[in-house]
């Protein structure tokens, strides 16, 4: 994992355990004022992925979240 890999992941920890609303609203007025067009580069195999996931809705072969719920509850169970 990567330094930059690294302080993205220790910062989501930190914000999913804050309960500070002062704080995250901080958090999101520094990235809304820092935030600049990015071009991403996607590699050959997450374009793949992309264009199966692109296939798969078309035709249908996805569940909705409550299905995926409701068969978590009902594996669990």
């Amino acid at each position: 994992m990567t330094a930059l890999e690294n302080i993205k992941n220790s910062l989501i920890d930190k914000i999913l355990a804050t309960k500070n609303e002062k704080l995250l609203e901080a958090i999101d007025r520094i990235f809304t004022s820092t935030q600049i067009d990015e071009i991403i580069s996607l590699s050959s195999e997450q374009i793949e992925m992309l264009s199966i996931s692109e296939r798969d809705i078309q035709t249908g072969n996805f569940i909705t979240e409550s299905d995926l719920n409701k068969r978590d509850s009902e594996w669990l169970s």
